[in-house]
C-alpha cells in the first residue's frame, strides 16, 4: 500500500523533542489518531531504537502534540499531548509534557494562530490532558518567536530564547486534589516488596516520590546504572503502581510517574563534569516509562518543586532551607524551579510554578505514514 502525508513540524522543546500537528490536518475521529502517531514515531519497536520513525528510543524523544483552536474563554490556543511508547503499541494522553509546552507558544505566533506585536508575547495555553492553563512568556524577532539567546538549558548543547512558562494552579491536574489522599506521607505496599514511606503529590502532573535512602541507594548515580539494576526497576515500578491504586488512578504506564530525592549532594553529570552539593538544594531522579530520566520532565520537576514546599513530604525533608526557587540536581545538571505553596485552611495549595525554558522548531513539510497502518489499525 501506498503512504500518506501529514502537514507536521518537528521541534524540541525544553530537554524533549516532538512530531507537531495541527488539529485539523488530523483526522477528525480521534480513534484513528493511535496509528498515526505511532507509525509516525516508528512505534511498536522490540529493538528500542525507532529507526522506522522520528523517535529517539527513549520516552523524551517519542512525544507528538497537536494544536487546536481553543475551547476555554481564557486561552489562546488548545494543546493535546500523546506520549508514545518506544516498545509497545501504546499511546498515552493521561498527562501533559512540560518541556513540550515551551514550543507550543511560540509555534502557535509563527503558525499565525496567534498575533504578535512588539517585542514580547504572551501565548496563554489550555493543556487539554490535564484540564489547566499554562502561560508561555517569550521575545519576538520580526515577527516570529525569537530563537537566539543566553538562556543555557541543563541536557541541551549551547544557549537560546528564554521561554517563561506559568502553570497556574497546576494542583490535583490529574486527580483532582494536590494531595489525593490527603496525608503528605503514606506508607505503600509494593506487590512483591517491603512496604515504604512515599509522598504522593498532583501538580501538573501526579508522582510517588520516595527517599533514595529507601532504596538502598545515595541518589546521585547516573541513568544508565540504574536502568541496568533490574532489581531496583521493578522495584521502582511496583512502588509507582501501589502509588497509583492508593491515587486512585486506573493502570497506566506513565501515570503516576516516580521520583526518588536525596539532599542536595556531589555528584558527576552525563556531560562528566562534576557538580557540588552547594550548588543545589535538592538531588532528584524521575522514572517513566521503565527508564530513568536523562534530564527531570518539567511536570516532574514542577511537582517535586510543589512537594519541596509542603512540610512533611519526603522530598521537603531532604530539601536545603532558605531559597526562594529551588535548584534541583539531576543527571543533566541543576534545574530551576519557583513554586507558589500556601497553607490555607488547613488545605496545602499551590497558586502557580513558573520554570524557564527554551525552544526550536527543527524542520517542518510532511511525516509520511504507511496507509497499511491505518488499515491493520481499522481491522484490529
Amino acid at each position: 500500500m501506498r503512504q500518506i502525508r501529514i502537514p507536521a513540524a518537528f521541534m524540541r522543546g525544553g530537554t524533549s523533542n516532538a512530531l507537531v500537528f495541527h488539529e485539523k490536518d488530523l483526522p477528525a475521529d480521534h480513534s484513528q489518531w493511535d496509528a498515526i502517531f505511532l507509525a509516525a514515531i516508528g512505534s511498536p519497536d522490540p529493538n528500542g531504537r525507532q529507526l522506522n520513525g522520528m523517535g529517539g528510543g527513549i520516552s523524551s524523544l517519542s512525544k507528538v502534540c497537536v494544536i487546536s483552536p481553543p475551547s476555554r474563554a481564557d486561552a489562546d490556543i488548545g494543546y493535546t499531548f500523546a506520549q508514545v511508547s518506544v516498545r509497545d503499541a501504546q499511546v498515552s494522553y493521561g498527562s501533559n509534557c512540560g518541556n513540550m509546552s515551551s514550543a507550543m507558544g511560540p509555534f502557535a505566533v509563527d503558525e499565525g494562530l496567534v498575533p504578535a506585536t512588539g517585542n514580547d508575547a504572551l501565548v496563554r495555553i489550555h493543556n487539554t490532558n490535564t484540564n489547566k492553563i499554562i502561560h508561555s512568556r517569550f521575545a519576538i524577532d520580526d515577527g516570529s518567536a525569537a530563537v537566539d539567546g543566553m538562556q543555557a538549558l541543563p541536557g541541551v548543547a549551547g544557549t537560546g530564547a528564554p521561554v517563561r512558562l506559568e502553570f497556574l494552579d497546576p494542583g490535583g491536574a490529574g486527580t483532582g486534589r494536590l494531595l489525593p489522599t490527603g496525608n503528605v506521607v503514606d506508607m505503600l505496599h509494593p506487590e512483591g516488596f517491603e512496604p515504604i514511606e512515599a509522598s504522593l503529590v498532583d501538580s501538573a502532573n501526579p508522582a510517588v516520590f520516595v527517599a533514595a535512602a529507601d532504596l538502598g541507594i545515595s541518589g546521585a548515580e547516573l541513568p544508565a546504572d540504574l536502568d541496568a539494576r533490574s532489581d531496583l526497576m521493578d522495584r521502582l515500578r511496583a512502588i509507582r503502581e501501589a502509588g497509583g491504586v492508593a491515587m486512585g488512578l486506573p493502570p497506566s504506564p506513565n501515570k503516576p510517574t516516580i521520583g526518588f530525592v536525596s539532599p542536595a549532594q556531589d555528584a558527576v553529570l552525563l556531560s562528566g563534569e562534576a557538580v557540588s552539593a552547594e550548588s543545589g538544594d535538592l538531588t532528584g531522579r524521575m522514572v517513566s516509562m521503565g527508564n530513568v530520566h536523562r534530564a527531570l520532565p518539567l511536570t516532574g520537576t514542577i511537582c517535586m518543586a510543589t512537594a519541596a514546599r509542603i512540610e512533611g513530604t519526603v522530598v521537603n525533608r531532604c530539601l536545603r532551607n532558605g531559597a526562594d526557587d529551588i535548584r534541583i540536581i539531576q543527571p543533566s545538571g541543576v534545574i530551576v524551579c519557583a513554586a507558589d505553596v500556601a497553607r490555607k485552611n488547613d488545605n496545602w495549595h499551590v497558586e502557580k510554578a513558573t520554570v524557564v525554558r527554551t525552544q526550536r522548531r527543527l524542520f517542518d513539510g510532511f511525516v509520511y505514514v504507511p496507509a497499511s497502518a491505518l488499515a491493520r489499525m481499522a481491522a484490529a
